[in-house]
């Protein structure tokens, strides 16, 4: 399937957020997003990148840049930890039910690396193994974003059963 070309024009950005918190840790969704994005054939420039304070901050954002019509997709990346008391889990459903409701209240596709492991303490090993663990799911958001576009784009473009009008 050639997802590069789904990506044409300037409904055909795609805008990933992160979330500062953990910034060492979140950051390296990026690098993997931006590493698989290029692999598959899109322009660095064809990706704005924004940061946002906390997690919590991501479904507005991502609710204005979908609303904006300059972006064909959004992406998400945050590291929800738990601080030592049971908020974490509150945060990270919150936040993916509301990325969740964006996508489907503006049609537009919205991915995310938002993680809330259970057990994270800022220590040498846990920031590697999170730190590599962001890159891979940097990596699986860019393909799920350009497979789902491709496909969102190919459902516009097939004619509804029926003989129907468009969706």
């Amino acid at each position: 399937m050639d997802t590069a070309s789904k990506f044409n024009g300037a409904s055909g950005r795609i805008a990933f957020v992160q979330a500062r918190w953990h910034e060492e840790i979140v950051d390296r969704a990026r690098v993997g997003f931006a590493g698989e994005i290029a692999a598959l054939d899109f322009d660095d420039d064809q990706v704005d990148y924004f940061t946002v304070p906390g997690a919590f901050e991501l479904p507005l954002h991502a609710q204005r840049l979908a609303e904006s019509g300059r972006y064909a997709a959004v992406v998400c990346a945050a590291l929800v930890v738990d601080g030592g008391i049971y908020r974490h889990e509150f945060v990270a459903s919150t936040v993916l039910d509301g990325l969740m409701r964006v996508q489907l209240d503006t049609g537009v596709p919205v991915c995310s690396v938002v993680l809330a492991p259970h057990h994270f303490q800022v220590r040498p090993e846990h920031v590697e193994f999170f730190g590599r663990h962001f890159v891979e799911k940097g990596v699986e958001a860019a393909r799920a974003c350009a497979v789902t576009v491709a496909s969102l784009t190919a459902l516009q473009l097939q004619p509804v059963a029926g003989g129907a009008a468009d969706m």
